[in-house]
């Protein structure tokens, strides 16, 4: 069983689904965690009753700002005196246009959320990592970045992004003792996605708290000599 006891972990994307099976995964392993989400409603509704104290903070932080990004992560140190685990969940999904037709909207908003959220946040991080001489970074891409699809250019494009930055960062902060990998699920079983698919097999789906067990693994000490790997984490789809 893993032991984060004695870590420190910033959660983004933390009131969503999959952002609370992260959050649920390292407290109840002993982490200290900090969740950051959009805005204070989003963490109202993703944590019931939220008040900071020792083990828990919740901060809002718009994650396509980088002040804003370098704020947080101030606060969390402030708060928790470092910054061990990185969880990057904050991410979205939109089936979009076809390429030719891919609008400047669909395109920033997915790029926006599943890249520039890593970028930001990282830069506001890593630092910090860099000072201690260690510490762990959790990406989320996708199974959709392996390959194009018909009406997901925009998607997958923005997830293939993902594991190229991943696979630079652990490059370059390797030698500090930082590792840097990513999880690539596949359908994730959320209320919205047995909505949007209701004909579907949802136990071939991935349960968020199994892919927050796979968060874990490579935030752990276990994973300590894997760097810049992309985890697949598919179910049976």
């Amino acid at each position: 069983m893993q032991d984060f006891s004695d870590q420190v972990v910033a959660v983004t994307g933390a009131a969503g689904v999959l952002g609370r099976a992260v959050v649920d995964y390292f407290e109840a392993h002993g982490a200290r965690v900090c969740a950051i989400d959009l805005d204070a409603a989003a963490l109202d509704q993703g944590f019931p009753g939220r008040a900071d104290d020792e083990g828990h903070l919740y901060l809002a932080c718009d994650l396509r700002e980088r002040q804003a990004c370098v704020e947080a992560a101030g606060r969390t140190v402030d708060h928790f005196g470092r910054i061990d685990v990185l969880a990057n969940i904050a991410g979205g999904f939109l089936m979009g246009e076809p390429v030719h037709a891919t609008s400047d909207e669909t395109w920033d908003f997915l790029f926006d959320l599943n890249t520039r959220s890593i970028l930001n946040f990282s830069s506001a991080v890593v630092p910090q990592m860099l000072t201690q001489n260690r510490g762990r970074i959790v990406n989320i891409g996708a199974r959709a970045a392996l390959r194009g699809a018909a009406n997901m250019g925009a998607y997958s494009a923005s997830k293939s992004v993902v594991m190229r930055l991943t696979e630079s960062m652990a490059e370059e902060l390797k030698s500090k003792h930082i590792n840097v990998n990513c999880i690539l699920p596949s359908i994730i079983d959320t209320p919205r996605n047995r909505a949007d698919m209701p004909k579907a097999d949802f136990s071939k789906w991935v349960p968020a708290s199994e892919i927050a067990k796979a968060v874990g693994f490579l935030a752990s000490h276990d994973a300590r000599m894997i760097h810049g790997a992309a985890l697949p984490v598919e179910g049976l789809s």
